[in-house]
């Protein structure tokens, strides 16, 4: 239950990411916002671990930074800004089946009965918060799907990569680098960087401390401790975070309808961890020392 919990920061930091992007950042400007998001947080993260890449992991960084950082923190922005908070959030619940999948083809992880369940009740429960949503636009609703499509893919690859060297420094050359291939193409296309208020600083400063920097560290422990299907499932926070902030803040409305959607997606986050999982976790002794730190283990992507 305590890798769970941890990896469950992740999808509720996201979620409350759209409410922040959508109220409190310029909306002509996703590439330096995404830029802004990456390298700050890369840049805190490599102060803390202090390891540079090696060999094969040069290249490595660069095509995972490019898919999960570069490519999908642009989306992430498009889509913050053209759609309502609950709707932008919603689409990504699809993720819990297209993980599986990848995860199946990629690292020959097979779905289990529980997992494909869980994804079905939790995706049932966004469809009904979905459909009572308002500002659903095409052009955000695809910048948002695709933005799940390019994630699932970039999370199962750095599933299967190890790193040998842990989860905070390969999270942090993904950072790093995506920020620096985001940093040229923002010059060129959106011109100066944008002139920030206040606010504008103290939301970049949640988007890359919090939702970045922690949320990503932790999702990516997530990932190597737990079952994709899993990890796929807890991300179903993610939606149900973003309808209740926007419900709370944001004006947004929120029915009897997306109430039991809420409820259902909860009920597949629980439902859809097999019993054997759950007993498999709870007779696993904590780890003591630097061997057993999650944050330095190596995944067990590549043998399965």
């Amino acid at each position: 239950m305590r890798w769970v919990a941890l990896t469950a920061i992740a999808p509720v930091a996201w979620g409350a990411n759209y409410f922040v992007t959508h109220e409190f950042l310029p909306a002509d400007r996703p590439l330096y916002g995404a830029a802004l998001r990456a390298l700050p947080a890369g840049l805190v993260l490599l102060a803390v671990c202090r390891q540079r890449p090696r060999g094969a992991w040069w290249w490595r960084s660069g095509v995972l930074g490019l898919l999960n950082v570069s490519v999908f923190f642009v989306l992430v922005y498009a889509a913050s800004q053209l759609l309502a908070t609950s709707v932008a959030s919603a689409v990504m619940a699809l993720s819990p089946l297209t993980m599986m999948l990848m995860a199946w083809a990629v690292v020959s992880e097979r779905p289990r009965t529980a997992h494909l369940a869980g994804a079905s009740i939790g995706l049932a429960g966004v469809c009904l918060m979905l459909l009572t949503g308002g500002g659903v636009g095409v052009a955000g609703v695809c910048a948002s799907a695709a933005a799940m499509l390019v994630s699932s893919f970039g999370y199962v690859l750095a599933k299967r990569w190890d790193s040998g060297a842990g989860v905070l420094a390969s999270t942090t050359w993904q950072l790093i680098a995506g920020g620096l291939l985001l940093l040229p193409v923002a010059a060129v296309v959106e011109g100066a960087p944008p002139a920030l208020d206040a606010s504008a600083v103290l939301a970049f400063g949640y988007v890359a401390l919090v939702a970045t920097a922690l949320a990503f560290v932790v999702w990516f422990i997530g990932l190597r401790r737990l079952p994709a299907g899993t990890v796929g499932l807890i991300g179903l926070l993610n939606p149900a975070t973003g309808v209740l902030l926007g419900v709370a803040f944001g004006g947004e409305t929120l029915t009897v309808r997306q109430l039991c959607g809420l409820v259902l997606v909860l009920a597949g986050v629980v439902l859809g961890r097999p019993a054997r999982e759950r007993a498999h976790e709870q007779s696993v002794p904590a780890p003591s020392g630097t061997h057993g730190d999650p944050v330095r283990e190596s995944s067990s992507g590549d043998s399965r």
